[in-house]
């Protein structure tokens, strides 16, 4: 039998919206964050030209060059100052939450709370204007040997990193406004927007493909079917769970008395979502970011980390598949399903789980029961975001249309729908609570005339 809240949830309609003020207030503050983010690909970094610009890119539009495009939003085919996008920021987020499983002053500073937290979230701006600045003074090297600047220099070079690296640093700041002001999560919508802003462009290159026969028609419609199965597959697999029964049992908190009762422990298919094949995709486009400009006039270590790197190649294939598995064990069990945490909870909560006793007992049990679930979900992942991108290497479609693209713009925007979903259902509880507040006023401030006889 559904409970109150299930069935509250059930009922739920969007037409609350409208009263919900708060939730409004979110959604246009996200909105509006997003619009300026937009505003910035279009804005060049200075001394770019324009024209020599638009030629390499032509020849650029696949392999490295289109994937940093892809989870740019198009800056880097305008050069704009948003060209490093938000990769830099999730690339440090890595290297600090994998120090922080190591080292165990980091490990410290994530059991302090709150205050903890802050000092990791500042040791990682510090690694995202590092890595900012490695990866924006080669793309300033690269500009100028692949003749893509109008006046080279030092002075070129310093306004290139200075520009750079403040975009950058702008669009770390806005992805945390919008985690904390607006609604769903600042990082994963920027990307999510600056895919889904590019995708008439794609669709309109791709039709004009099949137009002029590049591509045959039976070649679009199975691109298309293809690309319905893999969002429908995607659906499925982000509302699978695996629940795990816990039992309550009777218990006293002062002088009221609470039955015992069971409930479910849910564990998702892939509890971490989106974020393996962004941390993927972000550290394979670390070396690209900075060797992609210089286009055949590579060479020497970077030519070859980039023709082994290329997409579609082996190499490429291996190392997605490899990342895509260890993000998704590795942000499973530190962040996103603590079994410790999960565990600690539910002894202080009195609840069980049948024939497991608590405290360490559970939380093996949970991390066996995590383990095995996360072996369909990272292959799930790694099938998602692999198996398009084959096709796209060997039919050469736009990159709008592979696996980690759809991937990305589906969960993001499942995501984002249950959070709106989720303030909807806190509004209307706090709607019915004020109504009985109300009622219980009303009750108590009038007296009641005597009862006649």
């Amino acid at each position: 039998m559904a409970s109150a809240a299930e069935q509250m949830a059930a009922n739920l309609s969007w037409g609350a919206l409208g009263k919900a003020t708060e939730l409004r207030q979110r959604i246009f503050f996200t909105i509006g964050l997003l619009m300026v983010y937009r505003l910035g690909t279009y804005i060049p970094v200075p001394g770019i030209d324009a024209a020599a610009l638009r030629d390499f890119m032509s020849n650029a539009g696949q392999g490295l060059g289109g994937m940093l495009n892809l989870f740019t939003g198009g800056a880097v085919s305008r050069m704009g100052i948003f060209a490093l996008g938000i990769m830099p920021y999730i690339s440090a987020s890595i290297i600090v939450q994998l120090l922080a499983s190591m080292v165990p002053a980091l490990e410290q500073l994530k059991k302090e709370g709150e205050q903890g937290r802050r000092k990791i979230n500042q040791y990682t701006r510090y690694g995202t204007v590092a890595l900012a600045l490695f990866q924006s003074w080669g793309i300033a090297v690269s500009l100028e040997a692949g003749e893509l600047a109008q006046d080279p220099g030092l002075f070129f070079k310093l306004s290139c990193v200075i520009t750079l690296v403040g975009g950058t640093m702008f669009l770390m700041w806005l992805g945390e406004q919008i985690t904390a002001r607006g609604i769903g999560n600042g990082t994963s919508l920027i990307i999510f927007v600056g895919i889904v802003a590019e995708i008439p462009v794609a669709l309109a290159q791709f039709f004009e493909q099949g137009r002029s026969g590049q591509i045959s028609t039976p070649l679009i419609l199975g691109i298309i079917v293809m690309v319905v199965l893999v969002i429908a597959f995607v659906v499925f697999m982000e509302r699978a769970l695996r629940k795990i029964h816990i039992l309550y049992p009777k218990r006293q908190v002062g002088m009221k008395v609470y039955d015992g009762g069971s409930s479910h422990l849910p564990v998702k298919v892939n509890p971490a979502g989106v974020i393996p094949a962004i941390f993927a995709s972000s550290l394979l486009l670390l070396p690209s970011t900075v060797g992609t400009f210089t286009g055949s006039q590579g060479t020497g270590v970077m030519a070859t980390i980039l023709a082994y790197l290329g997409y579609g190649q082996p190499l490429h294939l291996v190392a997605m598949t490899a990342m895509i598995v260890f993000f998704a064990y590795f942000y499973t069990f530190n962040v996103a399903f603590k079994v410790e945490d999960v565990a600690e909870n539910l002894k202080n909560q009195s609840g069980s789980i049948p024939g497991i006793k608590p405290g360490k007992k559970t939380e093996e049990y949970l991390e066996y029961v995590v383990n095995r679930v996360l072996v369909l979900g990272a292959a799930y992942l790694a099938a998602v975001c692999l198996l398009p991108e084959i096709l796209i290497a060997n039919v050469g479609i736009p990159f709008y249309f592979g696996g980690t693209s759809v991937l990305i713009v589906v969960s993001v925007t499942m995501d984002t729908i249950n959070q709106i979903q989720s303030h909807l259902l806190a509004h209307q509880y706090e709607g019915l609570i004020e109504r009985s507040n109300l009622r219980g006023k009303k009750r108590t401030g009038a007296p009641r005339p005597p009862a006649r006889r």
